[in-house]
């Protein structure tokens, strides 16, 4: 019989939540288009399931012109109440106005730091963060001083939906932290590493 894989807890049965498991959470993203897609998708999260909003992540990217941040930025009144028509995302007024708003921040970013991914993995000074101690469903924690100070930052800044514990999902999901739980089969896989400039 063969071995069960062992796998964190969160990511139950459900197949499209084992295959994101498996092959993106955790893993460190150097791609800034990849970084937008996250912030738009933990954004739309905010108050909802994570699988809700993998369910949907198809009907984001074409709402969302591929998750390019330049044509966003470039989203008129008209397109942006067309998108409050769109089923196939979630239709919350705040949320679809704060990424159009929020993409505009994130170029004048890569502006400043010449790519977000520069800019953010500097809160981790450029390594992925190895959560000390045993990690498990229990003392696995939501925010961290690097996501408060990366919130405070990017508040101040000016950007929604972007609070400390949506931060700290992004870090997870884009491997600037590594949580794979102690027993996870993903847990030794990623080791720190220095970030590199990618849009």
């Amino acid at each position: 019989m063969p071995k069960r894989i062992k796998r964190c807890w969160w990511c139950g049965e459900d197949p499209l939540y084992i295959r994101y498991h498996d092959e993106e959470w955790g893993v460190p993203v150097h791609n800034d288009r990849k970084h937008f897609e996250f912030l738009i998708l933990e954004g739309a999260q905010a108050g909802l399931s994570w699988i809700t909003i993998l369910r949907r992540r198809s009907a984001y990217r074409k709402a969302f012109a591929g998750f390019d941040p330049k044509r966003v930025a470039r989203f008129s009144r008209a397109q942006i109440e067309k998108l409050l028509l769109n089923e196939g995302i979630i239709r919350n007024r705040l949320k679809i106005e704060s990424t159009v708003a929020n993409a505009r921040l994130f170029l004048a970013i890569q502006k400043e730091f010449g790519s977000f991914d520069q800019y953010i993995w500097s809160f981790t000074n450029g390594k992925t963060i190895r959560t000390p101690g045993r990690v498990t469903r229990r003392t696995i924690r939501a925010t961290s001083p690097e996501s408060d100070a990366l919130a405070r930052d990017m508040k101040k800044r000016g950007f929604r939906f972007a609070g400390s514990t949506i931060m700290y999902a992004h870090m997870q999901a884009c491997g600037l932290v590594n949580d794979h739980e102690d027993s996870c089969f993903r847990r030794p896989r990623y080791k720190s590493k220095r970030s590199s400039v990618h849009r």
